[in-house]
């Protein structure tokens, strides 16, 4: 790749092959696989160590319907299997979120639906933040150099925006957590790209999820009056969920207005 000076000379910045190299080395793609190859075992040994039974049931719900369907099977094991279904239910949900793999809100109402909504709504939330953490640093491992290799002026763009607004960026992450501004799939993937320190993005999720995550688990408890994914958010629970998250970016705005 050639570099026009101001001089007009050109300078040599990389050879032809430079854009062509693959941007992840062999421990990285190594280290990926492991985490797949982790989840496959672990819901292996889960399978294992149920009775025999016809389990066709099992699969990832992608309507009500399906989800009902799936209620209703597992509602006969969570009693005599708790470990088992809890565990399992775990596995699938932290893989869901680390590969960013639609249908989290069906395993949140299933969630409430088998364990109540104390219970449901701790699960939730673990499960939740322990997929997103998977997710950064996944991301982190991955992602960035290839968003690096594609568009580094760009990425250097949002690193330095992301840097101006340090001593805020938790009010910030919490409001992208609490309202439905951005999806969480985007933000568990972008965060590690542009410099999001993990420590601010763990706070910020861990709490920032617990609102919806409420929401979600208590409709769980009346499945079977859903009618559809429009009915968990009425016009009140995303006025609520906006209204928090206002109330957390707040303080940040206020103190960059007085400076």
């Amino acid at each position: 790749m050639e570099k026009r000076e101001d001089n007009g000379d050109v300078k040599v910045v990389g050879g032809v092959g430079s854009n062509s190299k693959f941007p992840l080395s062999f421990w990285e793609v190594a280290v990926a696989s492991t985490v797949l190859l982790g989840f496959v075992v672990g819901l292996l040994v889960v399978y294992l160590t149920m009775p025999a039974s016809d389990y066709s049931f099992l699969k990832l719900p992608r309507s009500l319907q399906e989800l009902q369907i799936l209620r209703v099977h597992l509602e006969d094991y969570t009693s005599d299997y708790t470990a088992q279904v809890l565990l399992g239910y775990c596995m699938v949900y932290i893989f869901m979120q680390t590969f960013m793999i639609p249908g989290t809100v069906f395993m949140s109402l299933l969630a409430g639906s088998l364990f109540g909504v104390f219970k449901g709504v701790a699960l939730v939330v673990f499960n939740a933040t322990a997929g997103a953490s998977s997710c950064y640093f996944l991301s982190k491992l991955i992602g960035r150099p290839i968003v690096f290799s594609l568009w580094p002026d760009k990425l250097q763009f949002f690193q330095n925006q992301v840097a101006k607004r340090r001593d805020g960026l938790l009010n910030y992450m919490l409001f992208l957590r609490l309202t439905p501004t951005l999806p969480n799939t985007f933000i568990n993937l972008a965060s590690p790209i542009v410099d999001v320190p993990y420590h601010i993005f763990f706070l910020a999720t861990i709490v920032g999820l617990i609102p919806a995550a409420y929401v979600t688990v208590r409709a769980g408890l009346a499945l079977g009056e859903l009618r559809s994914l429009g009915d968990l958010y009425d016009f009140n629970s995303i006025a609520t969920l906006f209204f928090i998250g206002v109330v957390s970016v707040t303080p940040t705005l206020v103190s960059k207005s007085k400076s």
